[in-house]
C-alpha cells in the first residue's frame, strides 16, 4: 500500500526484530496506525518517525519507561528529538575519543615501564573517565576577574539570568536571581554548595516558556552543544536579552592567530569545521559582537589562557581541562606537545613570539555576543 510499511519491511529497515515490533505495539509504545487490503497492521510515515526516536532513543542505553516519557512528550516535535540525539551521541563520541586517549596514555606508561597505579587503571577503562575529565575542570577553570567584569557589564540590570551550558558554575552572578542549565551530571555534581539550582537540560531544549528570563548568558559552551545554532535560538526565546561568549572564525587566517594552533595544532581549524560563524551566531540572536582580550596571566584555563606561558601547554593536567585535545585525539595531541616541547628547549619558540612578552593582553578571537 503507497505511504505505508508492513512489519515485516519495517523491521527488515530497522534491523530489528518482528518481535520486538510487536512488543513496542503491546506496551503502546509504537502502535501501526494502518492497515493493509488484507488487514494486517501497516506503519504510516507518523509512526516510522515516532519508530524512529523509539530505536534511537534505545541504542543510546535508555530503558523503555523513559523512552515513552522522551517519546511521548508533546511539546517535542521531530527536529527536537534530532537536535537531542545528536547532542547526546556528540557527547558519547566526546567520550570515545577520551577514552581512546586515556587507553594510549596507559599503553604509553606500561611500554616505558612505569608502574601503573589502580586509581589510574580505573580512570583508563573508563569507570572514572567522566570524573578525569570534569574532575580537571576547578584545577585550572577558574573565574577570571577582568572576564567576568565584562560578562557582568553585559548582564546590566538584569535580574533574573538563565545560565546555558553551565558547567560547575563559573560566571555565575551571585547578586541575581539565576538559573543554571547543565546537561553533564558530573558538571552538576562540581557546583558548589549554594550555587544557583541547576536543571538537567540541553540549550537545543529549554525547559522554559518564552520570555520567562531577563537575560540568558552562555559562557565558552556553545561549541559544545549538538546544534549550536538551535540553542541560540531558544536562549533567545526564553529571555528578553542574550549574553554569549565564544570564538570568531570568521576572520581570514584565523587559525594563525594563536602560535599553538598556527605552529603545532593544525588539526585545531578541523575541530572547529562544522562551527557556525560568528556573523550567523550574531543573526540568530540579533546580537551585536565585541572582542574579549585574553589576560597574559588569565586565571581559567581556556585553550588560549597560556598564550604567555607556553610551559604549560606541557602540563597534563593543564591540557585535560581542554577539550580541544579530546578532540584531535591522542596522536596529534602527543605530536603537538614534543614539538612545543623541543622548540622551548631549543629557544626556537621565544625566537618566534618574542614579541609577546611585552604584551598584557591578547585577541585570539574570544568574542561577546550581545542581544
Amino acid at each position: 500500500m503507497d505511504d505505508h510499511w508492513t512489519v515485516g519491511r519495517v523491521a527488515e529497515l530497522a534491523d530489528v526484530s518482528v518481535r520486538t515490533l510487536h512488543h513496542h505495539d503491546d506496551i503502546g509504545l509504537v502502535r501501526p496506525s494502518a492497515r493493509t487490503a488484507a488487514g494486517y497492521r501497516a506503519y504510516s510515515a507518523g509512526d516510522i518517525e515516532r519508530l524512529r526516536e523509539v530505536l534511537a532513543y534505545r541504542r543510546l542505553g535508555f530503558g523503555l519507561r523513559e523512552v515513552a516519557e522522551l517519546v511521548g512528550d508533546p511539546a517535542t516535535d521531530a527536529a527536537a528529538h534530532l537536535r537531542r540525539l545528536r547532542g547526546l551521541l556528540l557527547e558519547r563520541r566526546d567520550l570515545a575519543d577520551a577514552m581512546l586517549a586515556a587507553i594510549d596514555r596507559e599503553l604509553e606508561a606500561r611500554a616505558k615501564g612505569r608502574k601503573v597505579t589502580p586509581e589510574e587503571q580505573l580512570e583508563m577503562v573508563g569507570a572514572r573517565l567522566y570524573d578525569v575529565i570534569g574532575g580537571a575542570y576547578p584545577a585550572t577553570r577558574r573565574t577570571d576577574p577582568r572576564i567576568a567584569a565584562r560578562i557582568r557589564g553585559a548582564l546590566g540590570n538584569a535580574r533574573t539570568v538563565l545560565n546555558v551550558g553551565a558547567g560547575t558554575g563559573s560566571y555565575e552572578p551571585t547578586d541575581r536571581e539565576v538559573t543554571a542549565v547543565e546537561p553533564s551530571a558530573v558538571m552538576r555534581g562540581q557546583r558548589p554548595a549554594g550555587s544557583a539550582p541547576c536543571v538537567a537540560a540541553a540549550a537545543e531544549s529549554l525547559p522554559f516558556e518564552d520570555g520567562s528570563f531577563d537575560v540568558a548568558m552562555a559562557v565558552s559552551t556553545v561549541h559544545h552543544w549538538g546544534d549550536p545554532m538551535a540553542g541560540l535560538r531558544e536562549m533567545r526565546r526564553v529571555a528578553r536579552r542574550v549574553v554569549v561568549l565564544t570564538f570568531d572564525t570568521d576572520e581570514p587566517g584565523w587559525q594563525d592567530r594563536f602560535w599553538l594552533t598556527r605552529d603545532y595544532l593544525p588539526e585545531f581549524a578541523g575541530v572547529l569545521a562544522q562551527f557556525p560563524s560568528l556573523a550567523a551566531m550574531a543573526d540568530a540572536i540579533g546580537a551585536r559582537a565585541e572582542p574579549v582580550p585574553v589576560p597574559w596571566d588569565c586565571a581559567d584555563g581556556l585553550f588560549e589562557a597560556y598564550w604567555r606561558r607556553p610551559e604549560a601547554y606541557l602540563e597534563e593536567r593543564v591540557r585535560r581541562a581542554m577539550s580541544v585535545w579530546t578532540r584531535v585525539g591522542p596522536q596529534a595531541e602527543r605530536r603537538a606537545v614534543r614539538s612545543l616541547g623541543d622548540d622551548l628547549a631549543s629557544g626556537r619558540w621565544a625566537e618566534r613570539n618574542g614579541d609577546l612578552a611585552d604584551l598584557d593582553a591578547a585577541d585570539l578571537g574570544l568574542r561577546l555576543l550581545m542581544a
